[in-house]
C-alpha cells in the first residue's frame, strides 16, 4: 500500500522529542560511573585477603625467632628428650608431644562414634518434636567456656571416674594382654584418659553438628529408593548416606581434631601437668598447650621462654600438618569421585 502524507506525519517524530532520547545511550556509560565502586570494593577485599596472609606471616616468623635460641641450645633433641627441668636449664618437647597426640586421640576415638550416632538419630530416626530441642542442645555444648569444662571435669567428672570408670577398666581391659598397662596405675581421677574424656565431650558438638548437617543434603529420592527396595536403616546410612557425604564428615572430624589438639584450659584442669612419659593411660601427663598456660607466664629465663616458645611452634606445625593431610585426603576424594563421574 503506497504511504500517504498523513502516514509520514504519524512516523515522523515530534519536534519536541530530542533525537539523543530516541538513541540508545552506549552500553558501558552506566556502568563507567559506578566503576570506581567496583574497583574500591575489590581493592578492600584483596587487602583483608593479605592481611590475613600478613598476620599469619608474622606469627610464624615470631615463633621462628622466639624458637632460635631453645634449638640453638638443644638442637634436635630438643624434640626427642623426656627432660623438662626449669631449675638446671634443661628441657625437652618430647613429653608434651606425646600428650598431645594421647589425648587428641582418646578424644576422637570416643567423639567419632559418638558424633556419628547423635547425627544418625537426628537426620534418621528422631521423632520431629524431639529433632529440634535435641539439635540445639547439642549446638549449645559448643558454646560452653572451656574452663567450665575443665572445673566440671576436676570437680565433678573427675571423683566419678576414679571411683567407677577406673576400677572397671582395671579389673577388664586391665587384664588383656598387651594393652592390660594402658589400663593400670592408681585410681586418682585425673591423668590422659580423663582428659581425652573430657576433651571427647568438648569436640562431640563440633563433630556432630557438621555430621548432622551433610546428612541432611541427602536428596531424599536416594534414601528412599534404598528404603524401597528392603534395605535397613543402617544400610541406607553405610552404603548412601555416607559414600554421598563423606567429604563433609571427614572436614567434621578434621575440625574436631584441631580443636582437641589446641585445648588449654580443661585439659591443664585434668591432665595432672607432669613431664612424664607412662603406658598407662591413669598416669598423669601434659600437653603443649598446658604446658604453655602453667610457665609462660613464669618464664625468666631466656632459654626457658624460648624453649616454650619452641612448643608453640611445635603445635603450629602439628596444627598445619593435620590441615595439609586433610585437604589431601579430601583432593583424593574429590579426584576419586570424578573418575567414577
Amino acid at each position: 500500500m503506497p504511504t500517504t502524507a498523513s502516514d509520514a506525519t504519524i512516523l515522523t517524530p515530534p519536534d519536541s522529542v530530542p533525537i539523543a532520547r530516541l538513541q540508545p545511550s552506549p552500553p558501558g556509560r552506566h556502568f563507567a560511573s559506578v566503576g570506581w565502586q567496583d574497583v574500591l570494593f575489590e581493592k578492600t577485599t584483596l587487602f583483608f585477603a593479605l592481611f590475613v596472609l600478613a598476620m599469619l606471616v608474622a606469627i610464624i616468623a615470631s615463633l621462628v625467632h622466639g624458637s632460635i635460641p631453645a634449638l640453638e641450645e638443644f638442637g634436635p633433641k630438643f624434640f626427642v628428650t623426656n627432660v623438662w627441668n626449669p631449675v638446671t636449664h634443661q628441657f625437652g618437647a618430647l613429653a608434651p608431644i606425646y600428650g598431645t597426640l594421647v589425648t587428641s586421640a582418646i578424644a576422637l576415638l570416643i567423639g567419632i562414634p559418638v558424633s556419628f550416632g547423635i547425627a544418625l538419630f537426628l537426620t534418621e530416626m528422631c521423632p520431629p518434636v524431639l529433632k529440634r530441642p535435641l539439635g540445639t542442645a547439642v549446638e549449645l555444648l559448643a558454646a560452653v567456656p572451656s574452663i567450665i569444662y575443665g572445673m566440671w571435669g576436676l570437680f565433678v567428672f573427675a571423683p566419678i571416674f576414679a571411683d567407677t570408670v577406673q576400677p572397671a577398666l582395671q579389673n577388664t581391659l586391665g587384664r588383656v594382654w598387651l594393652i592390660g598397662a594402658m589400663f593400670q596405675g592408681a585410681s586418682n581421677g585425673i591423668g590422659m584418659l580423663a582428659a581425652g574424656f573430657i576433651l571427647s565431650v568438648m569436640v562431640i558438638p563440633f563433630i556432630a553438628s557438621v555430621m548432622r548437617d551433610v546428612f541432611e543434603i541427602v536428596p531424599p529420592v536416594l534414601k528412599e529408593s534404598a528404603y524401597g527396595i528392603g534395605c535397613t536403616t543402617w544400610e541406607v546410612v553405610w552404603n548412601i548416606v555416607l559414600p554421598y557425604t563423606k567429604v563433609g564428615v571427614i572436614g567434621g572430624i578434621m575440625l574436631g581434631l584441631g580443636r582437641a589438639l589446641g585445648e588449654t584450659m580443661a585439659v591443664t584442669f585434668v591432665i595432672g601437668n607432669a613431664y612424664r612419659i607412662s603406658a598407662s593411660l591413669f598416669a598423669p601427663g601434659n600437653s603443649i598447650a598446658s604446658a604453655l598456660a602453667n610457665e609462660f607466664n613464669e618464664a625468666s629465663n631466656p632459654i626457658h621462654l624460648s624453649s616454650l616458645i619452641t612448643l608453640g611452634l611445635i603445635l603450629f606445625m602439628l596444627t598445619f600438618i593435620v590441615l595439609a593431610c586433610s585437604r589431601l585426603l579430601l583432593a583424593q576424594l574429590a579426584k576419586g569421585e570424578g573418575q567414577e563421574t
